[in-house]
């Protein structure tokens, strides 16, 4: 056991916090009704003679000492300078006014609460949406967010907003709400911050605005605005995949920050700033566009089962200009979903927030995919939508597909052909190429000519591969087995953790899987080189490949993608089994390409005569060496 010794800085120590505790108790004692009313008399007519209003004891700074009804006639002087600084605001946080208190905007959609202390925003709430608990989604809480003006004085200081205590006056008219936050010197000396909420609404008007501190106030006043990214999704690392900032400037240019751990981002002639949480945004838009901004983005998710809260931590820097020595920012706050639809009925570009791709990928979706998933999903379950949408594109581009499948049945029936030519010129491949080509040219047929019209599916496949992590209408709503198509369907959960792939076994991963090697076997299966030729992909490891990659990586994807490859394989399937058994006939090919082998040549074209005599050319040297 530890011996206890006598500890004379102990013993002093609890006789001074005694003392103070004594102090405090007598000094504080509640005064009465009548000597508080006989205070604040006294308060007011001191004032009255010395020109200095009520209300201005009630704003100004004063020691740390004294309280209002307390000033001498050296204090009341004080006062009268500190109305002309600004320096004034660095004791706001001393005033008897000065209380962590709370003021409410609401309407039907969204509900903010708006601090005194700094008169920003500390809690913004999406009263249609909940999380993947259930829980309400908070944009902004418990201090994951601060909004801050930085700015010096006329005598060298320099002070944050988000420090100091604003005075609130909240108003309601026809169903909007106003609420005015003021950093006072004087009533006519004053910082304000102004919010406006309507009915139906996720946008709010906010303006920034001064009044008698042109003589104050520095040309250079930083806006800086901070956010900590909660977490909503189910997979913290599918959601952290799609949150970023994005930005728009120079106009109508927008820009991204990525996935990296950090990223800091520089450019001019700022429209409007987004903190985008995948299926959720903060955003600042102004209507005179900032000058530059910086903005930084760093990575909180470095293990996904200890980092489990918050996504990104994301900071924007943005300077705001002087007009007349004073502040004049007509400013909008955004709190509510990443919803194209929402975000494009407003006029500021905000639909480039959402991730459908660039060029074709986004034109595709925007003015195909869109607007018919929407005109589907207005009567029709989220599941059974997506099923039709895969048939309607499947449908679409089927010609494309018919094509290819000509082109593959016309290889197969070559392929025996093709064999002896391999054997025949296995020593020599400049030979066997230049045989091989004559035998496509007289046939009638092309390798190429199968690859073409995959290749005119791509700009679908990739903006559908955007379309359905982006679009919000999935959120929430569930198909079979899966609760929720905007995140992984789970069948099982596993007690361990296996790299790239998860804790939990997705079923529509692997029923996309099952089809994609089963459409594999039917179009590279077939048309696989017996021999593996120099040079050439190994075709059997591509059919592993793919389903392989899509049974790992899309496991923790959102099930409303996995259920578009699962329908869209099953329909290929489909409509491949239809064409071989219904419309194209081997034999028939088989005929035409014999018939066309037998026609006199035709006369070779400028380009196919030299490609010929290069190859003639290829071959003689190759036979002197």
């Amino acid at each position: 056991m530890e011996n206890k010794k006598f500890d004379l800085n102990s013993l002093i120590g609890f006789v001074l916090i005694g003392g103070i505790l004594i102090w405090m108790l007598y000094s504080n004692q509640d005064a009465t009704p009548e000597t508080q009313d006989q205070q604040t008399t006294e308060q007011a007519t001191d004032a009255s003679q010395k020109n200095v209003s009520k209300e201005d004891l009630e704003a100004a700074p004063i020691s740390n000492q004294k309280s209002p009804e307390n000033l001498t006639p050296d204090d009341s002087l004080a006062l009268e300078r500190a109305k002309a600084n600004l320096g004034a605001f660095g004791y706001s946080s001393t005033l008897a006014s000065a209380k962590g208190n709370v003021s409410v905007l609401e309407n039907d959609l969204l509900e903010l609460k708006v601090s005194n202390k700094g008169g920003q925003i500390v809690e913004a709430k999406l009263k249609q949406h909940q999380d993947y608990q259930g829980e309400p989604i908070y944009l902004v809480k418990n201090n994951n967010a601060t909004f801050n003006l930085n700015f010096t004085t006329a005598d060298g200081r320099t002070l944050n907003t988000k420090d100091l205590y604003f005075a609130p006056s909240l108003k309601q008219n026809n169903g909007v709400s106003t609420l005015s936050m003021k950093l006072k010197v004087s009533e006519n000396e004053y910082l304000e911050y102004l919010y406006e909420i309507k009915p139906e609404d996720y946008m709010v008007d906010f303006t920034i605005r001064s009044q008698g501190l042109n003589k104050v106030l520095q040309d250079d006043v930083k806006l800086d605005w901070q956010l900590k990214g909660y977490r909503h999704a189910k997979s913290i690392s599918y959601e952290n995949k799609y949150t970023e900032i994005n930005w728009q400037y120079e106009g109508d240019k927008d820009d991204y920050t990525g996935q990296g751990d950090r990223a800091e981002e520089e450019d001019k002639d700022i429209s409007w700033v987004a903190y985008r949480q995948h299926f959720f945004t903060s955003i600042l838009l102004n209507d005179s566009p900032f000058e530059r901004g910086k903005f930084v983005s760093e990575n909180l998710v470095q293990d996904e089962d200890v980092d489990t809260l918050y996504t990104k931590n994301f900071a924007s820097t943005l300077p705001l200009k002087l007009k007349g020595g004073e502040l004049n920012e007509n400013l909008k706050w955004y709190y509510g979903p990443t919803d194209y639809k929402i975000l494009s009925n407003y006029p500021y570009n905000l639909d480039e927030i959402v991730p459908l791709g660039w060029g074709i990928f986004g034109w595709i979706n925007k003015y195909f995919i869109i607007p018919f998933f929407n005109l589907l999903s207005g009567f029709l379950p989220a599941g059974i939508a997506i099923i039709f949408l895969t048939i309607a594109i499947k449908l679409l581009l089927s010609p494309v597909q018919y094509k290819q499948y000509v082109s593959q049945a016309k290889m197969k029936v070559l392929r025996p052909e093709i064999n002896e030519l391999n054997e025949k010129y296995k020593d020599n491949a400049m030979k066997k190429q230049q045989e091989t080509m004559k035998l496509y040219s007289k046939a009638g047929a092309s390798p190429m000519s199968g690859c073409i019209p995959a290749l005119l599916q791509i700009p679908v496949f990739y903006a559908l591969f955007n379309f359905f992590p982006s679009v919000f209408e999935l959120r929430g709503k569930s198909f079979l087995w899966a609760e929720d198509l905007s995140s992984y369907d789970v069948i099982a959960e596993l007690p361990f953790t296996i790299p790239f792939y998860g804790d939990h076994v997705s079923l529509f991963p692997i029923l996309a899987s099952i089809a994609i090697f089963i459409y594999m076997m039917m179009t590279t299966g077939q048309s696989m080189q017996q021999v593996q030729q120099p040079g050439m992909p190994n075709m059997k490891f591509i059919m592993y490949l793919s389903p392989l990659f899509m049974l790992v990586f899309f496991n923790n994807f959102a099930s409303g993608l996995s259920l578009y490859y699962l329908t869209s394989n099953l329909i290929t399937i489909g409509i491949m089994l239809a064409i071989k058994n219904f419309i194209i006939d081997e034999d028939k090919i088989h005929a035409k390409i014999q018939a066309n082998k037998k026609k006199p040549k035709k006369k070779k074209g400028k380009f196919a005569r030299k490609f010929q005599e290069m190859m003639e050319e290829a071959e003689k040297q190759q036979k002197k060496k």
